[in-house]
């Protein structure tokens, strides 16, 4: 005897969809959309709303396949424009993601937050960053919990906050340099040292003196504000993570994670002298083979780069490194080593942080 048909043959279910959910009016309106798509669309990465919406169609239950009703969408959203009501869904709704995808989102935004506090903190005891794993460590004691509404950047600045209260972590100062005129000189210093700031240099001419300082990221804009506004003088910001005086290895401070010693930024020449220091290590992963092992090893032609270890061809693929070189190829730009990428990721990323500093 054959089996019991559990099912009518020709009913299809609504598999592989994410619906995003909307309650307003003491009714629940969902859409359809495809998987992976809304958080793109949100950020602005996808344009095309037909690649983020399965149907332009309005449902009061997606799973059931049943339509929301003409009457509740008027009441509603003022209109049965089922277009235009999908959209506004789409911006407000909340998105419905199973268990796994869930935790998966999570635990990658987990591990931002711990990169970002790793790059704006460190140790006053030691005059060391912390690494990431120490730093996901810490989150756990304090029970830190990530919440999926709010912005990674946001919540490591709480984060650090809290994690002073129990844990000797300091926020990086900033290193600025300021030129004021010479009647102006006096009233500088004498500001820098009611903000507790510490000098590291005094350089220039007799007209205009130049001072280089480190300053709490808490006083950013009074001082860019002081400077600029009320004494008319310069005003650049030269790094805004943990400077090292004499630091040349990298690795010093991985614990076996993905981790970037920080790099100054007070002159190009430091950078370029940086970047020399670093190619003069040996790197088994760039390093050249042999033609007898040329046809063992994975290479990858985006970074110009061959691996003995499959493993180890797997796991660059996940790297910044990796990631930076295939925008770069997008733009028909040739490769960078792992050296010049870090150098030009820390350069180019110095002003776009700099508006965490504005609070």
């Amino acid at each position: 005897m054959s089996r019991t048909l559990v099912q009518p043959i020709g009913q299809k279910r609504l598999t592989n969809v994410a619906v995003v959910r909307l309650k307003k009016h003491g009714n629940r309106f969902e859409i359809a959309c495809y998987p992976n798509t809304v958080l793109s669309w949100r950020s602005g990465v996808e344009k095309d709303i037909d690649e983020v919406l399965q149907s332009h169609t309005v449902y009061s239950n997606v799973s059931k396949g049943v339509l929301a009703k003409s009457k509740d969408l008027i009441a509603a959203f003022g209109t049965d424009d089922h277009s235009a009501i999908c959209l506004e869904i789409l911006k407000k709704g909340e998105l419905q993601v199973a268990g796994k995808e869930r935790e998966s989102l999570l635990s990658s935004q987990f591990r931002d937050i711990a990169t970002i506090v790793m790059h704006k903190t460190y140790n006053p005891e030691t005059q060391r960053p912390y690494t990431i794993s120490m730093i996901e460590r810490l989150m756990r004691e304090i029970h830190f919990a990530v919440d999926p509404h709010s912005t990674s950047k946001k919540q490591a600045l709480e984060l650090i906050h809290e994690l002073q209260k129990h844990f000797p972590i300091k926020r990086c100062p900033l290193r600025i340099r300021a030129a004021a005129p010479e009647d102006q000189v006096s009233a500088l210093l004498e500001k820098l040292n009611e903000w507790k700031a510490t000098v590291i240099s005094k350089e220039g001419s007799a007209a205009q003196l130049s001072v280089i300082f480190e300053l709490e990221p808490g006083l950013y804009k009074d001082c860019h504000d002081f400077i600029m506004d009320k004494m008319h003088g310069r005003f650049e910001v030269l790094a805004h993570s943990l400077y090292v005086e004499g630091d040349t290895q990298v690795d010093q401070y991985n614990d076996d994670e993905d981790m970037h010693a920080p790099l100054s930024k007070e002159t190009s020449e430091s950078v370029l002298e940086l970047n020399d220091k670093l190619e003069k290590q040996t790197i088994s992963s760039t390093s050249k083979p042999t033609e007898g092992q040329q046809s063992k090893q994975n290479k990858c032609n985006t970074c110009n780069v061959s691996f003995e270890d499959s493993k180890l061809y797997r796991e660059h693929h996940k790297t910044d490194w990796h990631k930076h070189n295939m925008k770069r190829k997008t733009r028909q730009l040739p490769p960078l080593t792992e050296e010049e990428c870090t150098a030009d990721m820390e350069l180019g990323d110095s002003k776009s942080d700099l508006k965490d500093y504005s609070f």
